[in-house]
């Protein structure tokens, strides 16, 4: 076991799914943040337990190539970034490794490589963000949490997003000190300002705000308006009536203030309504990518029954319809069918339905009623999908299964689970839409 406090030297060997280095001093897995595989560190050890501990670099003995200064300054202590310490070939090499080694590992397979859609451009590319609200001496910010913790670290220069919604924080976090409204204390439950969520349209322009309040009254929101409409594209004010403890972001009431209540955009061809729970690729270039190679492996033809599982606003089902003869998509958020029907509507699509509830069930209800597709497309959230999910799609034996996913260990698992089911993987892609994050999409195709 290693001691606490005391130093030692490590070479990095490999990455964590957080994208810590890992190295192994005396027989002891060693996690150490902004660390590159190849370097060669004097650590100190911070955690010690009897199989792994935690280390930071006190020295750099030996540098990688891969090696860069950090563009943003506050990068190591936000909780946002993980990679602006090394350069993107590197960034985009370890997520593809990380994807195919799970994989390999979790999912019997045998991948010598895997491509990977490596994004072009780092900065300003993220379309939504979701600032915590925090005070301290009676000034209220707002930033990012610290890795690991609810302590609010202010941004107000985020390298990953675009100017506009920078300028909404900065616009917001003014008036509430100018007009003393406070800010949510987790601890006691009160204050008014949980959160500053802003939403931009990439194609459209569009600016949507969304505030998440600790109530249902925004004081001098008239002030609030004006000062807005002096970000390019700002369309609408929504309040999200959030009055639960604990750090859920958005409520289950919203309150149009100013505008429809929602932004359109467009992706894939389509043009899309986005209210504030509607869920929406981040990364708009990357997600258009993404979806492209979705739709490629699932080599729909007019004869095709699809059914999307996780629909969101039916980005995917929709781009779909243009090549199947009927989708179906399936989404446990209300708003977001809503949105999706309506999306449906305004791009003329006659050849797509949608339903409200839970993948798994609603999969097996669907096969209970003799719909056996032909393709089922599945972009679950990071639990990966569900036993119910799993035996539904069993049961409904399509001959395709385009599985999108945003977390490669719990992709590999269900991959396993439908290899048991009679399926095998036929091919497989990682997608870079989260530059300078740790986090990585990739889509595999199962057939049967």
């Amino acid at each position: 076991m290693l001691e606490k406090n005391k130093l030692y030297e490590a070479a990095v060997t490999d990455y964590t799914a957080e994208g810590q280095g890992v190295a192994h001093v005396e027989g002891c897995a060693v996690f150490i943040p902004n660390a590159i595989a190849g370097e060669i560190y004097r650590i100190r050890i911070e955690k010690a337990a009897k199989t792994w501990a935690a280390g930071k670099i006190t020295e750099i003995l030996e540098k990688s190539p891969h090696r860069v200064q950090r563009e943003c300054p506050i990068s190591s202590g936000c909780g946002g970034c993980d990679f602006w310490h090394m350069d993107y070939e590197e960034e985009t090499r370890l997520k593809a490794e990380r994807v195919r080694a799970c994989l390999n590992r979790l999912g019997g397979e045998n991948l010598t490589q895997m491509p990977i859609l490596a994004a072009p451009t780092c900065k300003g590319y993220r379309n939504k963000a979701q600032y915590p609200v925090s005070s301290q001496k009676g000034r209220v910010f707002a930033g990012f949490f610290k890795a690991g913790t609810h302590q609010v670290v202010e941004n107000e220069t985020c390298l990953i997003l675009p100017p506009e919604t920078q300028q909404v924080r900065g616009i917001v976090i003014d008036y509430v000190n100018q007009h003393g409204i406070s800010a949510y204390d987790e601890t006691t439950g009160k204050g008014l300002l949980r959160h500053i969520y802003v939403r931009r349209g990439e194609v459209s322009g569009q600016v949507l705000v969304c505030l998440a309040v600790n109530g249902r009254k925004l004081p001098h929101s008239e002030v609030l308006i004006k000062r807005l409409q002096e970000v390019p594209g700002f369309a609408t004010l929504v309040l999200s009536v959030n009055t639960k403890k604990g750090n859920t972001v958005l409520g289950d009431e919203e309150i149009v203030l100013y505008g429809p209540g929602y932004i359109e955009d467009a992706l894939c061809g389509l043009t899309f309504r986005l209210s504030p729970k509607s869920f929406y690729q981040v990364n708009h270039h990357q997600a258009q990518r993404l979806y492209d190679a979705a739709i490629e492996q699932a080599s729909i033809t007019k004869d095709d029954l699809v059914l999307d599982l996780y629909c969101g606003v039916g980005t995917i089902t929709l781009a779909m319809a243009k090549a199947a003869g009927k989708v179906i998509g399936v989404e446990v958020v209300e708003q977001a069918v809503r949105d999706a029907k309506e999306n449906a509507k305004r791009n003329g699509i006659d050849n797509a339905e949608f339903f409200c509830g839970d993948a798994g069930k609603a999969a097996l209800e669907l096969e209970k009623q003799g719909i056996h597709p032909d393709v089922v497309v599945v972009d679950p959230p990071r639990k990966g999908l569900n036993a119910d999910t799993i035996e539904a799609l069993s049961r409904m034996s399509p001959k395709r299964i385009v599985y999108v996913s945003c977390d490669p260990a719990t992709l590999a698992r269900d991959v396993a689970l439908l290899k048991d089911r009679g399926y095998r993987l036929q091919s497989a892609q990682a997608a870079d839409l989260f530059p300078r994050c740790s986090h990585v999409e990739s889509v595999v195709c199962l057939t049967k």
